[in-house]
This record gives C-alpha cells, sequence and structure tokens, in this order.
C-alpha cells in the first residue's frame, strides 16, 4: 500500500464529499470517511481475530475482528474486502457477503486520536490457513464464534471499540453466523453503491 492511498470521505448520509490521503485524516479532527469491517470464518464457524500491529496510529496491539480498511476511491467495497485479506492475511478470494451495510461509529483514543467510520460490516467464509503480514497484523487467533460473542458481551476481552459495537449487533441476528442473511447491496449508503 502506498503512503498517499486515498480514501473517500462522507457526510452523515452517507453521500461521498470528496477524498483525502489516508495518512491524514487519522488525528484528532478525524472527518467521517469510508471504510468496511470484515468477519472471516471456517467451515467450523469459528472467527478468525487479529492483534493489531504495535505501530499502528489507532488502536496499536488490540484484539480485533478479522480484517478492516477503506476501499479506494471508485473500489466496490466487497472488492476492498477481499484486497485487504490478501494483503494483510494471506487469505485466498472468497465471496463477502453485507452483513451490517449502515454501520458507523466514532471512537477516541486516550491521547485524542479519533477513528470516525461509515463502515458497512461483511462476513467470508474461508477454507485455508491465515498467513498474517506483520505490517498489519501482530497475531491472529481463531475463536468459536458463541465464545468469543459471549466474552465481548460480558466484557470479558479487551477489543477495539468498533468490534464491541459490531459484535452487539450481530449476535442479534442469530446464533450460527452461517445462517446470517445478507443484506442487499442497495442498503449500502450511497457512497458505496459502485458498480462491480
Amino acid at each position: 500500500m502506498t503512503s498517499d492511498e486515498l480514501v473517500v470521505l462522507v457526510d452523515d448520509d452517507g453521500h461521498a464529499i470528496g477524498t483525502a490521503p489516508k495518512a491524514s485524516v487519522h488525528g484528532q479532527e478525524t472527518p467521517l470517511h469510508l471504510a468496511f469491517s470484515s468477519y472471516v470464518f471456517d467451515r467450523d464457524g469459528r472467527v478468525l481475530l487479529t492483534r493489531r500491529a504495535a505501530h499502528k496510529v489507532t488502536w496499536p496491539g488490540v484484539l480485533t475482528n478479522s480484517c478492516c480498511g477503506h476501499p479506494l476511491p471508485g473500489e466496490p467495497l466487497d472488492h476492498a474486502v477481499g484486497r485487504r485479506l490478501s494483503y494483510e492475511l494471506g487469505l485466498p478470494p472468497a465471496p463477502a457477503d453485507l452483513i451490517l451495510p449502515t454501520f458507523a461509529y466514532r471512537a477516541v483514543m486516550a491521547n485524542g486520536v479519533v477513528e470516525h467510520e461509515l463502515c458497512p460490516v461483511y462476513r467470508v467464509t474461508v477454507d485455508g490457513p491465515a498467513v498474517p503480514n506483520p505490517e498489519e497484523v501482530g497475531e491472529t487467533l481463531w475463536m468459536p464464534w458463541e465464545e468469543f460473542a459471549g466474552a465481548v458481551l460480558r466484557g470479558e476481552l479487551v477489543i477495539s471499540p468498533w468490534c464491541a459495537e459490531q459484535v452487539a449487533l450481530l449476535v442479534k441476528l442469530g446464533p450460527d453466523p452461517m445462517d446470517w442473511a445478507p443484506a442487499p447491496e442497495s442498503d449500502l449508503p450511497p457512497a458505496a453503491r459502485v458498480a462491480s
């Protein structure tokens, strides 16, 4: 990934209002921008968790969901999911199912750095092992979804703030992640409705 990678800035209604260099948007005045979160599962229903690399600007060293990232301008979100899963975790292409199309959050670190993202959530099912890229991922851990979700809801795991909010919404969709019904692409915010 290049240091001048652009992210898509959005308004409160999810419309694109411009772009900005990724390196410039994560600070104390972070503008709302388009992103995604993904939850990777294996055929046994285990979720792949990652620990963010220690040099990350936001929530370094913190346990979180499988992969997060930003679509490039004009890039369909499901393509961005696949691109980042390959780059961060060495995973082969697999369908990305849209699960939470309008998730958004704002979180502030103790040092004042803000994350502020319109962040649709995807489910991906894989057969192969993850090969983490140390530039992005400190370590990986597979955990049964029920065990992970229960620990999150009980406050027993220190995880990223967006992951905590997402898990609370995902468990409402049912106990088995394989049974979650994908949302239609038309439910995505306008800025994310990019033709494949």
